[in-house]
């Protein structure tokens, strides 16, 4: 049964994204700017990730481009990372923007930043699309810009935050990267 959670997580994610939209109406009506914009990251990278994993798109790319073809990035890694790598981040970052200081929104705020330009860059690189880029341009980009002008407007845009927010971006990228260089090594 966990396999199957481990290999489908995508497509419940997606819903539960778009519910969270339909929702957020109800949700967000008395909560303070700062921490809307941290709640509207979650169903928004949700939904990016359903672009970027939908049959397994996203770990065929990198098995493909990193890998030369080996299994570099495996189904279990792909699951942690998604998560309770990103769910749980932007849970956990919700919770101490709403409970500790609302500048704490802006690591929910650039993990799907950081996220949309890397698909940038890449896909400028290799002059290609890969899976999650229109979305993390379509959605990631409008979406991160608002959110960094709600949070600058409010007096919890500190430069101290935003190093914050930003660190806590790359470190969770950092995931990404780990597992698939330390395969690659064992490939070599």
């Amino acid at each position: 049964m966990i396999h199957r959670l481990i290999a489908n997580w995508v497509y419940g994610g997606f819903l539960a994204g778009v519910l969270l939209l339909l929702l957020a109406p109800l949700f967000i009506q008395s909560w303070p700017a700062t921490l809307a914009a941290a709640f509207f990251c979650l169903p928004a990278y949700m939904i990016h990730q359903y672009e970027e994993h939908d049959n397994d798109r996203f770990r065929a790319f990198v098995n493909r481009l990193l890998g030369n073809g080996r299994e570099v990035l495996t189904l279990p890694a792909v699951f942690m990372i998604n998560v309770p790598g990103v769910w749980g981040v932007m849970v956990v970052a919700f919770w101490l923007a709403a409970r500790v200081n609302p500048g704490l929104a802006l690591i929910a705020i650039y993990l799907p930043l950081l996220n949309a330009v890397i698909h940038m860059a890449q896909a400028a690189v290799a002059r290609s699309y890969n899976p999650g880029l229109v979305s993390a341009i379509v959605i990631f980009l409008p979406l991160c810009s608002w959110c960094l002008v709600v949070v600058q407007r409010s007096a919890y845009g500190t430069p101290a935050m935003h190093v914050v927010g930003a660190a806590a971006a790359v470190a969770i990228h950092a995931m990404i990267i780990i597992p698939v260089l330390r395969n690659r090594r064992r490939f070599a």
